[in-house]
């Protein structure tokens, strides 16, 4: 009996030994699993980075083309205004000099007229004298 209790227990000790190593092998092949997936991940993340520093990259080239646009446009924003502002003054000294203008053509107007006037009263004097 004890015989047989031996054989027994080297059966389930082998057993056990032959399931150990499966599971030591499909522990190894697991972890060999994680190793690539954490690989793959890696890298996938390095591309994405790369990837995201690009377009940050172009964005920010985005960003320094418009700002100088922007600084451009108030540029001329800024000539534009100072243009008007010209205009404006030299708009308010023409109209100034129009309404002198039609004032001296009135005065000279009122005079014309004094002036004939003067001429018709001297005519008349002349033919009564």
């Amino acid at each position: 009996k004890a015989s047989a209790d031996a054989s027994h227990l080297v059966e389930e000790l082998r057993q056990e030994q032959d399931h150990a190593l499966q599971v030591e092998r499909l522990c190894k092949g697991l972890e060999q699993q994680v190793k690539d997936l954490q690989t793959r991940l890696d890298e996938a993340e390095a591309n994405s980075l790369k990837g995201g520093k690009r377009v940050i990259a172009k964005l920010e080239q985005r960003i320094h083309e418009l700002e100088n646009e922007n600084e451009l446009e108030q540029h001329r924003h800024q000539e534009t205004l100072k243009e008007l502002r010209k205009n404006d003054r030299r708009l308010e000294e023409l109209a100034f000099q129009t309404e002198e203008d039609r004032q001296n053509q009135l005065r000279l107007q009122d005079l014309a007229e004094k002036l004939q006037s003067k001429i018709k009263v001297y005519k008349r004097q002349v033919e009564e004298a």
